[in-house]
Protein backbone atom coordinates (compact mmCIF):
# COMPACT_ATOMS: atom_id res chain seq x y z
CA UNK A 1 0.00 0.00 0.00
CA UNK A 2 1.48 3.83 -0.86
CA UNK A 3 2.11 5.39 2.06
CA UNK A 4 0.25 8.92 2.06
CA UNK A 5 2.31 11.06 4.93
CA UNK A 6 0.88 14.30 6.12
CA UNK A 7 1.75 17.40 3.61
CA UNK A 8 3.91 19.95 5.13
CA UNK A 9 3.33 23.49 5.51
CA UNK A 10 4.66 24.32 2.67
CA UNK A 11 2.28 22.24 0.81
CA UNK A 12 -0.18 24.05 2.05
CA UNK A 13 0.38 27.18 1.40
CA UNK A 14 1.18 26.59 -1.62
CA UNK A 15 -2.25 25.07 -2.18
CA UNK A 16 -3.84 28.05 -0.81
CA UNK A 17 -2.41 30.62 -2.53
CA UNK A 18 -2.94 28.01 -5.65
CA UNK A 19 -7.08 28.68 -4.39
CA UNK A 20 -7.94 31.50 -7.46
CA UNK A 21 -6.74 29.22 -10.30
CA UNK A 22 -8.93 26.36 -8.85
CA UNK A 23 -10.69 24.65 -11.60
CA UNK A 24 -14.96 25.71 -11.15
CA UNK A 25 -16.73 22.56 -12.05
CA UNK A 26 -15.04 19.70 -9.92
CA UNK A 27 -17.98 18.59 -8.18
CA UNK A 28 -19.15 15.13 -9.63
CA UNK A 29 -23.22 15.29 -9.51
CA UNK A 30 -25.50 11.95 -10.16
CA UNK A 31 -27.54 12.86 -13.09
CA UNK A 32 -30.95 11.81 -13.74
CA UNK A 33 -30.45 9.02 -16.12
CA UNK A 34 -33.08 5.98 -17.46
CA UNK A 35 -34.24 3.79 -15.05
CA UNK A 36 -32.28 0.65 -13.86
CA UNK A 37 -32.98 -2.42 -15.39
CA UNK A 38 -34.30 -5.74 -13.37
CA UNK A 39 -31.24 -7.06 -12.54
CA UNK A 40 -28.51 -3.35 -12.15
CA UNK A 41 -27.55 -4.35 -8.66
CA UNK A 42 -27.37 -8.21 -9.41
CA UNK A 43 -24.61 -10.23 -7.56
CA UNK A 44 -24.36 -6.96 -4.78
CA UNK A 45 -24.98 -7.54 -1.18
CA UNK A 46 -26.54 -4.77 0.85
CA UNK A 47 -27.13 -3.96 4.53
CA UNK A 48 -28.96 -1.02 5.73
CA UNK A 49 -29.52 0.15 8.94
CA UNK A 50 -33.07 1.68 10.26
CA UNK A 51 -35.14 -0.14 7.95
CA UNK A 52 -38.28 0.28 9.94
CA UNK A 53 -39.95 2.84 7.67
CA UNK A 54 -38.46 5.53 5.46
CA UNK A 55 -35.75 5.55 3.26
CA UNK A 56 -34.49 2.26 4.70
CA UNK A 57 -37.68 0.58 4.02
CA UNK A 58 -38.16 1.75 0.61
CA UNK A 59 -34.64 1.28 -0.53
CA UNK A 60 -34.56 -2.24 1.03
CA UNK A 61 -36.89 -3.38 -1.10
CA UNK A 62 -36.03 -1.09 -4.04
CA UNK A 63 -32.20 -2.74 -3.98
CA UNK A 64 -33.96 -6.18 -3.82
CA UNK A 65 -36.37 -5.65 -6.72
CA UNK A 66 -33.43 -4.57 -8.57
CA UNK A 67 -31.27 -7.98 -8.24
CA UNK A 68 -29.65 -7.27 -4.79
CA UNK A 69 -29.34 -9.49 -2.03
CA UNK A 70 -30.69 -7.49 1.07
CA UNK A 71 -30.29 -7.37 4.93
CA UNK A 72 -32.71 -4.93 6.50
CA UNK A 73 -31.81 -4.26 9.68
CA UNK A 74 -34.23 -2.73 12.27
CA UNK A 75 -33.72 -2.20 16.77
CA UNK A 76 -36.44 -3.15 18.97
CA UNK A 77 -37.68 -6.72 16.98
CA UNK A 78 -39.54 -8.56 16.78
CA UNK A 79 -41.74 -5.44 15.92
CA UNK A 80 -44.72 -5.00 13.21
CA UNK A 81 -42.30 -3.53 10.79
CA UNK A 82 -40.05 -6.37 10.72
CA UNK A 83 -42.99 -8.63 9.59
CA UNK A 84 -44.78 -6.94 7.16
CA UNK A 85 -41.36 -5.73 5.34
CA UNK A 86 -41.11 -9.64 5.13
CA UNK A 87 -44.08 -10.42 4.21
CA UNK A 88 -43.40 -7.62 1.20
CA UNK A 89 -40.65 -9.13 0.65
CA UNK A 90 -41.88 -12.56 0.29
CA UNK A 91 -44.53 -12.00 -1.89
CA UNK A 92 -42.45 -10.96 -4.42
CA UNK A 93 -39.79 -13.44 -3.94
CA UNK A 94 -36.88 -10.92 -3.10
CA UNK A 95 -33.78 -11.83 -1.56
CA UNK A 96 -34.29 -9.94 1.38
CA UNK A 97 -33.35 -10.82 4.95
CA UNK A 98 -34.07 -8.98 7.58
CA UNK A 99 -31.59 -8.79 11.05
CA UNK A 100 -31.73 -6.66 14.45
CA UNK A 101 -29.28 -4.45 15.14
CA UNK A 102 -29.27 -1.34 16.84
CA UNK A 103 -26.67 0.85 16.26
CA UNK A 104 -26.73 2.83 19.43
CA UNK A 105 -25.26 -0.51 21.21
CA UNK A 106 -21.78 -2.16 20.43
CA UNK A 107 -23.05 -5.55 21.44
CA UNK A 108 -26.03 -5.03 19.04
CA UNK A 109 -23.76 -3.99 16.22
CA UNK A 110 -21.63 -6.98 16.70
CA UNK A 111 -23.81 -9.49 16.95
CA UNK A 112 -26.24 -8.12 14.31
CA UNK A 113 -23.22 -7.64 11.68
CA UNK A 114 -22.62 -11.34 12.41
CA UNK A 115 -25.63 -12.45 11.69
CA UNK A 116 -25.85 -10.18 8.59
CA UNK A 117 -22.58 -11.77 7.57
CA UNK A 118 -23.80 -15.29 8.19
CA UNK A 119 -26.85 -14.26 5.94
CA UNK A 120 -24.88 -13.08 3.22
CA UNK A 121 -23.01 -16.04 2.64
CA UNK A 122 -19.55 -13.97 3.88
CA UNK A 123 -19.87 -11.09 2.27
CA UNK A 124 -21.46 -7.62 2.53
CA UNK A 125 -20.08 -5.06 -0.05
CA UNK A 126 -22.41 -2.27 0.33
CA UNK A 127 -23.01 -0.66 3.43
CA UNK A 128 -25.81 2.30 3.45
CA UNK A 129 -25.66 3.71 6.86
CA UNK A 130 -29.17 5.11 7.12
CA UNK A 131 -30.46 5.16 11.03
CA UNK A 132 -30.41 8.60 12.42
CA UNK A 133 -33.13 10.45 14.74
CA UNK A 134 -34.09 14.52 14.76
CA UNK A 135 -34.48 16.67 18.23
CA UNK A 136 -35.28 20.01 17.67
CA UNK A 137 -35.42 23.27 19.71
CA UNK A 138 -32.55 25.13 20.42
CA UNK A 139 -28.94 24.45 21.63
CA UNK A 140 -29.18 25.80 24.88
CA UNK A 141 -32.23 23.61 25.23
CA UNK A 142 -30.95 20.42 24.25
CA UNK A 143 -29.91 18.29 27.37
CA UNK A 144 -27.52 16.33 27.77
CA UNK A 145 -29.88 13.40 27.32
CA UNK A 146 -30.83 14.49 24.03
CA UNK A 147 -27.51 15.61 23.20
CA UNK A 148 -26.64 12.21 23.68
CA UNK A 149 -29.08 10.31 22.20
CA UNK A 150 -28.97 11.98 18.47
CA UNK A 151 -24.45 12.10 18.75
CA UNK A 152 -25.02 8.30 20.06
CA UNK A 153 -27.21 7.33 16.87
CA UNK A 154 -26.30 9.59 14.29
CA UNK A 155 -22.55 10.02 14.36
CA UNK A 156 -21.27 7.03 17.20
CA UNK A 157 -23.61 4.50 15.08
CA UNK A 158 -22.48 5.46 11.81
CA UNK A 159 -18.73 4.77 13.31
CA UNK A 160 -19.63 1.61 14.92
CA UNK A 161 -20.82 0.10 11.98
CA UNK A 162 -17.93 1.11 9.99
CA UNK A 163 -15.55 -0.62 12.39
CA UNK A 164 -17.66 -3.93 11.73
CA UNK A 165 -17.68 -4.12 8.09
CA UNK A 166 -14.69 -2.30 6.86
CA UNK A 167 -12.37 -5.13 7.65
CA UNK A 168 -14.06 -7.07 5.22
CA UNK A 169 -14.55 -4.65 2.52
CA UNK A 170 -10.83 -4.26 2.94
CA UNK A 171 -10.23 -7.89 2.85
CA UNK A 172 -11.85 -8.11 -0.38
CA UNK A 173 -10.21 -5.08 -1.88
CA UNK A 174 -14.03 -3.03 -2.72
CA UNK A 175 -16.84 -1.92 -1.33
CA UNK A 176 -19.84 1.06 -1.11
CA UNK A 177 -20.44 2.96 2.17
CA UNK A 178 -23.59 5.33 1.89
CA UNK A 179 -24.01 7.56 4.92
CA UNK A 180 -27.20 9.78 4.47
CA UNK A 181 -26.49 13.19 5.57
CA UNK A 182 -28.60 15.83 4.85
CA UNK A 183 -29.04 19.95 3.61
CA UNK A 184 -28.69 20.61 7.22
CA UNK A 185 -25.20 18.69 7.03
CA UNK A 186 -24.11 22.04 4.96
CA UNK A 187 -26.83 24.83 6.00
CA UNK A 188 -27.96 25.94 9.30
CA UNK A 189 -31.79 26.50 10.34
CA UNK A 190 -31.66 28.23 14.07
CA UNK A 191 -34.27 25.95 16.34
CA UNK A 192 -32.89 22.38 14.47
CA UNK A 193 -31.23 21.32 17.82
CA UNK A 194 -28.01 19.74 17.30
CA UNK A 195 -28.89 17.97 13.76
CA UNK A 196 -26.94 20.32 11.86
CA UNK A 197 -24.45 19.77 14.02
CA UNK A 198 -24.60 15.43 13.59
CA UNK A 199 -24.97 16.09 9.92
CA UNK A 200 -22.29 18.27 9.61
CA UNK A 201 -19.55 15.80 11.37
CA UNK A 202 -21.32 13.16 8.99
CA UNK A 203 -19.96 15.01 6.15
CA UNK A 204 -16.70 15.46 7.70
CA UNK A 205 -16.34 11.77 8.63
CA UNK A 206 -17.04 10.86 5.08
CA UNK A 207 -15.26 12.93 3.09
CA UNK A 208 -11.97 11.99 5.51
CA UNK A 209 -12.98 8.25 4.84
CA UNK A 210 -12.89 8.74 1.28
CA UNK A 211 -9.68 9.68 1.27
CA UNK A 212 -8.19 7.28 3.39
CA UNK A 213 -10.06 4.18 1.38
CA UNK A 214 -8.86 5.27 -2.20
CA UNK A 215 -5.95 2.66 -1.62
CA UNK A 216 -8.68 0.19 -0.90
CA UNK A 217 -10.91 0.68 -3.93
CA UNK A 218 -13.86 1.50 -1.68
CA UNK A 219 -15.67 3.96 -2.34
CA UNK A 220 -18.39 6.54 -0.23
CA UNK A 221 -20.99 8.45 -1.04
CA UNK A 222 -22.66 11.37 1.26
CA UNK A 223 -26.42 11.40 0.01
CA UNK A 224 -28.43 14.95 0.50
CA UNK A 225 -31.73 14.61 1.03
CA UNK A 226 -33.86 17.68 0.93
CA UNK A 227 -37.57 17.06 3.53
CA UNK A 228 -39.28 14.26 2.82
CA UNK A 229 -42.74 13.34 4.14
CA UNK A 230 -41.80 9.68 5.85
CA UNK A 231 -42.15 8.61 9.44
CA UNK A 232 -38.97 11.18 10.33
CA UNK A 233 -41.63 13.87 11.72
CA UNK A 234 -43.30 11.38 13.87
CA UNK A 235 -40.35 9.88 15.75
CA UNK A 236 -38.61 13.53 15.91
CA UNK A 237 -41.86 14.61 17.76
CA UNK A 238 -41.64 11.77 20.44
CA UNK A 239 -37.85 12.68 21.18
CA UNK A 240 -38.52 16.67 20.92
CA UNK A 241 -41.77 16.44 22.87
CA UNK A 242 -40.09 14.50 25.49
CA UNK A 243 -37.07 17.01 25.85
CA UNK A 244 -39.79 20.05 25.90
CA UNK A 245 -41.80 17.87 28.65
CA UNK A 246 -38.40 17.68 31.04
CA UNK A 247 -37.23 21.41 29.86
CA UNK A 248 -37.25 23.99 32.34
CA UNK A 249 -40.34 26.37 31.35
CA UNK A 250 -38.20 29.63 31.79
CA UNK A 251 -35.76 28.27 29.56
CA UNK A 252 -38.54 27.66 26.99
CA UNK A 253 -39.57 31.31 27.22
CA UNK A 254 -36.60 32.40 26.61
CA UNK A 255 -36.09 31.02 22.95
CA UNK A 256 -40.22 31.33 21.95
CA UNK A 257 -41.45 31.10 19.16
CA UNK A 258 -38.49 28.47 18.18
CA UNK A 259 -39.13 26.29 21.43
CA UNK A 260 -42.71 26.83 20.54
CA UNK A 261 -43.92 24.31 18.38
CA UNK A 262 -41.55 21.75 19.91
CA UNK A 263 -43.15 18.08 19.19
CA UNK A 264 -45.50 19.37 16.76
CA UNK A 265 -44.09 19.50 13.66
CA UNK A 266 -46.01 17.07 11.17
CA UNK A 267 -44.12 17.83 8.04
CA UNK A 268 -47.01 19.72 6.56
CA UNK A 269 -46.21 20.77 2.41
CA UNK A 270 -43.50 18.16 1.78
CA UNK A 271 -44.74 16.45 -1.08
CA UNK A 272 -41.73 15.03 -2.74
CA UNK A 273 -41.63 11.43 -3.65
CA UNK A 274 -39.55 9.65 -1.09
CA UNK A 275 -38.49 7.16 -3.33
CA UNK A 276 -35.83 9.79 -5.02
CA UNK A 277 -33.77 9.07 -2.14
CA UNK A 278 -33.81 4.81 -2.78
CA UNK A 279 -33.54 5.52 -6.55
CA UNK A 280 -30.47 7.91 -6.38
CA UNK A 281 -28.42 5.46 -4.50
CA UNK A 282 -29.37 2.42 -6.71
CA UNK A 283 -27.95 4.57 -9.83
CA UNK A 284 -24.68 5.47 -7.90
CA UNK A 285 -24.70 1.87 -6.72
CA UNK A 286 -24.56 0.62 -10.35
CA UNK A 287 -21.95 3.14 -11.70
CA UNK A 288 -18.32 2.04 -12.25
CA UNK A 289 -15.96 1.86 -8.96
CA UNK A 290 -13.80 4.76 -8.62
CA UNK A 291 -16.68 7.19 -10.56
CA UNK A 292 -19.39 7.16 -8.03
CA UNK A 293 -19.66 11.18 -6.62
CA UNK A 294 -18.54 12.09 -3.40
CA UNK A 295 -21.78 13.66 -2.66
CA UNK A 296 -25.61 13.89 -3.92
CA UNK A 297 -28.12 16.31 -3.37
CA UNK A 298 -31.63 14.60 -3.67
CA UNK A 299 -34.70 17.06 -3.86
CA UNK A 300 -36.66 18.25 -6.42
CA UNK A 301 -36.96 21.56 -4.69
CA UNK A 302 -33.45 24.02 -4.07
CA UNK A 303 -30.34 22.18 -3.44
CA UNK A 304 -28.71 25.07 -1.11
CA UNK A 305 -26.12 22.55 0.04
CA UNK A 306 -24.74 22.39 -3.96
CA UNK A 307 -22.63 26.00 -3.85
CA UNK A 308 -21.13 24.75 -0.85
CA UNK A 309 -20.53 21.23 -2.01
CA UNK A 310 -18.77 23.11 -5.45
CA UNK A 311 -16.77 25.13 -3.09
CA UNK A 312 -15.28 22.65 -0.67
CA UNK A 313 -14.47 20.67 -3.75
CA UNK A 314 -12.43 23.42 -5.03
CA UNK A 315 -10.74 24.34 -1.55
CA UNK A 316 -9.19 20.60 -1.03
CA UNK A 317 -8.30 20.40 -4.58
CA UNK A 318 -6.56 23.98 -4.36
CA UNK A 319 -5.28 23.05 -0.85
CA UNK A 320 -4.14 19.28 -1.11
CA UNK A 321 -3.88 18.91 -4.72
CA UNK A 322 -0.14 19.37 -5.47
CA UNK A 323 0.51 17.93 -2.04
CA UNK A 324 1.93 14.20 -1.27
CA UNK A 325 -1.99 13.47 -0.39
CA UNK A 326 -3.19 15.22 -3.79
CA UNK A 327 -3.86 11.91 -5.17
CA UNK A 328 -5.89 10.81 -2.84
CA UNK A 329 -8.22 13.67 -3.12
CA UNK A 330 -8.06 13.98 -6.70
CA UNK A 331 -9.39 10.18 -7.01
CA UNK A 332 -12.44 11.22 -5.12
CA UNK A 333 -13.19 14.39 -6.36
CA UNK A 334 -12.57 13.38 -9.88
CA UNK A 335 -9.76 15.15 -11.06
CA UNK A 336 -6.79 12.62 -11.40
Amino acid sequence: MTDFPAPSRRDLLAGAAALTAAAPSLLRAAEATAPLGADALKGRTVLITGCSSGFGRLGALHYARLGAKVIATMRNMPRAEATSLAEEAAKEKLDLQIAEIDVTSDASVESGTAKALELAGGRIDTLVNNAGIGITGPVEVQDMEATRAIFETNILGIQRMLRALLPQMREGKGGQIFNISSQLGRVIAPGSGHYSATKFAVEALSEQMAYELVPHGIDVTIIQPGGYPTKVWVNRNVYTGALKERSDPALLAAYEPFTKGMGTEDGSGRSADPMDVPRAIAEIMAMPAGQRPLRCAVHPGPKPQEAINRVSAEVQLAWLGSSRLGPLVKAVHGAG
